[in-house]
Parts: structure tokens; C-alpha cells; sequence
């Protein structure tokens, strides 16, 4: 039987587990930040570096000792290794490394949004390639094809904000606290989606790439405007999010090669709303719609593990140079051609 341990600290989430080649989370361990971050509403590298560095070993030794095992009970070892906050990124890394050395274990670097990426198939074994897949978190907003590990062709990417980080900065705005997505969803619950105009940037464009950072200007107007409850202002924001990465889905459905599948990831993944308008569209375009639990939506070393037990599993597998370097910026397709107006998170 397969067994990985996985650590990820790409952002404000410490986390190690261990998953086994039955898809099974034999145990994991996850740290928040929350409490560090709110009263900046919003992460702040430096600290979400230091609490990584105070709790991962012992939050690793936790997990070998929930599952009564050793290290050298593990097949692999793997680890973020980018993108990410790099602080973060290098103390969730060179842990891992140190680990690997001195049980003679092999080394698995995971690129974090691979992680997001093939965590579908950790909950559900019926998920195969290839698959449709909307990646978004609060760093990134991708449409990509996954045609199989390591294997990504993406079609649209954002051009200025991620979604995540547009419901964070919403919530921001709206006095909701931190962390912003799941208050911002709770808050909407209440709220009228059609009672505030707000703008559904690069619909009706043609192209299939995403811009938020429009959306969050209108929503700084409506909410110092005064005109508009905050519920509402909320519900609204949410509504016009749907709109924008539904309309873009369509688009880049159109131009990918037949797929079976549309899967989400990422932490904007758990929005409940969300996924009812992804598996809307999915019906009405004859595909099947899969996203991973809640749990496995966020940031976690479950997914890491996982990820390592799909490279573990390739043909040719090598394991990664203990003088692997971290990264804070690693696409999945290399090969994609910068996007007009795009940064470097794209």
C-alpha cells in the first residue's frame, strides 16, 4: 500500500498529511492563521511565515502519530514547492527536504495549483482524464484542460485580480472581517443579488479570460454611496461573479476539445452559490460536474499528498533534487502566451 506524507504552507495555512494510494486521508492536521491576519485583513507574509516555522514539525509529528506510523513507513514525501507567499513556500520545503535526507525517503516537489488541480480525484475515483477544469482561488483564475498529470493546456487566465482575492477584498470593504470569502457568503444569503447594478467585466467580449478588478471599484462606489444595504451589496457582488466566470466557461468550452467533465477547484470552490451555477452549466452543456468536499477545497496537504501519489505513480518516476529551489510564481502550462493586459499572476 502507497503512503505519502504531504506538507503544504504555500499561504496562511499550516497543514501535513498522509494519504494512501486507496484515496484514503489515514490522518491530517491543519493550522489556520485567522486569528494572526484578522486584525490586518489580510494576509501578511512575514507573519504567516513565522507561524509556519513555529508549528510544522510538531503538526507532522502529530500526523505520524495519529496514523501510528514512521517515516519510514512512507513511500514518499511531498511538499509545496511553489507558487506561493515564498517565506511560506521555503519553510514547508526545506522541512520536507531535511525529511527526506535523513529517512533516505524520496523527495516530491507539488506545484500548489496541481494540487487544486487533481484533488477531484482524491474524492472521487470516477473522475478520469481528460477534464474541463475552472481553477480558482485567492491568487488565481484559470480555465485549463487537464489532459493528465503534469499535462495542462490552458485556455483563459485573468488579467488583472483573482476571484478569491475579489471576494476577499469585498468583504474588505463591507466591514465583514477576515477570512472575507465564507463571511462575504454568509452575508449574500440575506441579500438581494439583482439590487445593485454592478458591472460584469469582459462579458460580451468574445474572449474567455477574466478581469475582477472593475467589479471591486463598482462595489467600493456602491457601498460608500450609502444607497445600498450591505446584504444586498453583497448578494449582489456574488451574483455578478457567477455571471462573469459562467459566461467565460462557455467560451472556453467552445474552443476545447470534447470533454466529459467540468471540475472546480480551488478555495472559491466551496462557495455553494458557485458551484449550483457551475453544475447549472454543466447540465445544460451534457457534462458531468465534479468538485472536490469542501475540506479538500481550501488549502491542505491532503491534496499534496495526493498530487505525490499521482507523480509517484507515472511512468519514469524520479524523485525531485534535495537542491530544489523554491518558487513563488509556477504556472501549470509554461507554454501559454502571456494574456493582454495580464501580470505576473497570470
Amino acid at each position: 500500500m502507497v503512503l505519502v506524507l504531504g506538507i503544504e504552507s504555500s499561504c496562511d495555512e499550516t497543514a501535513a498529511a498522509l494519504v494512501d494510494g486507496e484515496r484514503r486521508i489515514v490522518a491530517q492536521r491543519i493550522a489556520s492563521q485567522n486569528a494572526e491576519h484578522a486584525p490586518y485583513g489580510g494576509v501578511v507574509p512575514e507573519i504567516a511565515a513565522r507561524a509556519h516555522a513555529e508549528r510544522l514539525a510538531p503538526m507532522i509529528a502529530g500526523v505520524l502519530a495519529d496514523a501510528e506510523v514512521t517515516l519510514d513507513d512512507c513511500d514518499a514525501i511531498a511538499a509545496t514547492a511553489g507558487p506561493g507567499l515564498i517565506g511560506g513556500v521555503m519553510v514547508g520545503l526545506v522541512s520536507a527536504k531535511a525529511l527526506a535526507m535523513a529517512s533516505d525517503t524520496p523527495l516530491i516537489a507539488v506545484n500548489h495549483l496541481e494540487g487544486h488541480a487533481l484533488s477531484p480525484r482524491l474524492a472521487d475515483a470516477n473522475i478520469a482524464f481528460p477534464y474541463a477544469l475552472l481553477l480558482v482561488s485567492g491568487g488565481h483564475c484559470q480555465i485549463l484542460r487537464v489532459d493528465g498529470v503534469g499535462a495542462y493546456r490552458r485556455l483563459a487566465t485573468t488579467i488583472d485580480d483573482a476571484l478569491g482575492e475579489a471576494f476577499d477584498k469585498t468583504a474588505k470593504i463591507l466591514g465583514l472581517g477576515f477570512p472575507g470569502g465564507p463571511a462575504l457568503e454568509r452575508e449574500a444569503l440575506s441579500g438581494d443579488p439583482q439590487a445593485v447594478p454592478l458591472p460584469r467585466p469582459m462579458v460580451g467580449s468574445g474572449e474567455p479570460h477574466f478581469s475582477f478588478a472593475g467589479l471591486k471599484s463598482a462595489v467600493l462606489r456602491a457601498h460608500e454611496s450609502g444607497q445600498y444595504r450591505r446584504e444586498d451589496i453583497a448578494a449582489s457582488f456574488q451574483q455578478a461573479a457567477v455571471d462573469c466566470i459562467t459566461d467565460r466557461l462557455h467560451i472556453a468550452l467552445a474552443d476545447m476539445e470534447k470533454v466529459e467533465t467540468l471540475v472546480v477547484a480551488g478555495g472559491v470552490a466551496a462557495n455553494a452559490t458557485v458551484r449550483a451555477a457551475l453544475e447549472r452549466l454543466a447540465t445544460d452543456q451534457g457534462m458531468r460536474f465534479a468538485a472536490p468536499p469542501p475540506k479538500l477545497c481550501t488549502d491542505n496537504a491532503a491534496m499534496i499528498a495526493w498530487a505525490g501519489i499521482e507523480r509517484l505513480r507515472m511512468d519514469g518516476f524520479a524523485p525531485d533534487p534535495l537542491d530544489l529551489a523554491a518558487r513563488p510564481r509556477w504556472p501549470l502550462d509554461p507554454e501559454a502566451q502571456p494574456v493582454r493586459g495580464a501580470g505576473v499572476k497570470a
